[in-house]
């Protein structure tokens, strides 16, 4: 999910990263790498409180899973896990980053849900020459040289479904998402493929329409909108409290009938259980399922389900992967693994078999280049779930 935070407050985020950046310089002056033991220091990153809280918590618990399943180790070397709450966004991520990386001199950083939050710790990693392989979406970055990433870039879910939409829909498709930093990204991806495709949107000035966000919990008024345009489908974009507000509201409206397309963010996870029948035949895009039929996620879910209730979310799986990225590179990073070398490591990976089936990091943004699924909200026994329906486009670049 894109979280990106407006980016308002970039002004006051810089002062404070000068701040930390001196603060931090004079914490130590020994080099980030293995102990003494052979042990390795990781850091791990996530909204552990705040607005992302559901978000963080299953980052973190996914990277946990991969560690209790092979016994504490990445490489080889047990690791040591050193866990900071990254708050609602770069104000508290980059303080927090500044002593995983500077003080307590971690080899690696991985987590971050908020795109906000990794612009604003990219100029540490770069400073400090550790490697960051994060686990959520997030925009595209001048500078990746130490930034990677298990999930996706935020325009990547609308690219990967525009064209299931303009074989199925006939008619226009009305885009509306909210109106932040991720709103923007995830919905130019579907409308930029959409329109080279021929596809025609419905808003009334050919442009999608955001709505003030997080103020808005009334989507009335603009269903109205929908229904006066004459939408023969509608796409969309929202995450936690908005998106449970949206399809709640969306199913007792005068577009009920109108298909609802949407990036997979909609209904991962626990909002899909506070949505209930609401959501139910809601289609949408992600590049993972629980159902998923191969080998690699029938252990993954076993082992997920038996530490915590419910399913795991593409959340809980991109750190998972994180967790096996990091695995491999610091195994193949040799007696020395430096955060320089991890980082060498893990642009040598090649594939990468994952829950969500084999993917590989794009060696220009260093996201994946992967697979992406049409999911739709059904009946799986007892509970609403997000099945797998089809196969979409492998998009990366």
């Amino acid at each position: 999910m894109p979280l990106t935070k407006p980016w308002r407050s970039r002004a006051l985020t810089a002062a404070l990263l000068a701040a930390v950046l001196t603060t931090g310089t004079a914490c130590g002056d020994d080099a980030a790498g293995p102990s003494a033991g052979g042990s390795i220091k990781i850091g791990l990153l996530a909204s552990l409180s705040g607005t992302y809280q559901a978000v963080g918590t299953e980052i973190r618990d996914g990277f946990q899973l991969y560690l209790d399943t092979h016994d504490g180790k990445l490489g080889g070397r047990q690791v040591d896990l050193v866990v900071a709450d990254e708050g609602n966004g770069a104000q508290t991520a980059v303080p927090a980053a500044t002593k995983l990386l500077k003080q307590d001199r971690v080899s690696a950083l991985t987590g971050i849900v908020g795109g906000g939050s990794v612009a604003g710790v990219t100029p540490l990693l770069n400073e400090t020459k550790v490697p960051l392989v994060g686990s959520n979406g997030r925009p595209e970055l001048k500078d990746v040289s130490r930034v990677w990433h298990t999930s996706y870039l935020s325009d990547e879910p609308g690219a990967a479904i525009a064209q299931h939409v303009r074989d199925n829909v006939k008619g226009s498709v009305y885009a509306i998402g909210p109106d932040y930093q991720g709103g923007w990204d995830e919905l130019r991806g579907f409308t930029d493929a959409f329109a080279k495709i021929g596809g025609k949107l419905a808003n009334p000035d050919g442009k999608t329409t955001f709505t003030p966000f997080p103020a808005t919990t009334n989507f009335l008024p603009y269903f109205a909108r929908i229904k006066a345009s004459g939408a023969a489908a509608v796409y969309t974009f929202y995450a936690g409290s908005a998106a449970v507000d949206f399809v709640k509201q969306y199913a007792q409206s005068e577009i009920k009938d109108v298909p609802l397309y949407a990036a997979g963010f909609l209904t991962e996870g626990g909002v899909l259980n506070a949505q209930g029948e609401a959501a139910r035949d809601i289609y949408s895009v992600l590049n993972y399922s629980p159902d998923l039929d191969n080998a690699e996620n029938r252990a993954f879910v076993a082992a997920w389900k038996a530490k915590h209730d419910g399913s795991p979310t593409t959340y809980a799986l991109a750190s998972y992967d994180a967790a096996a990225v990091l695995d491999r590179a610091i195994g193949a990073a040799g007696s020395d693994p430096t955060p320089e070398a991890i980082n060498t490591a893990i642009g040598q990976l090649g594939q990468i078999a994952s829950p969500r089936g084999t993917w590989q990091f794009s060696t220009t943004t260093h996201s994946p280049v992967q697979k992406w699924y049409l999911r739709q909200v059904r009946q799986d026994g007892r509970a609403l779930s997000n099945t797998v329906v089809g196969d979409l486009a492998t998009v990366g670049r």
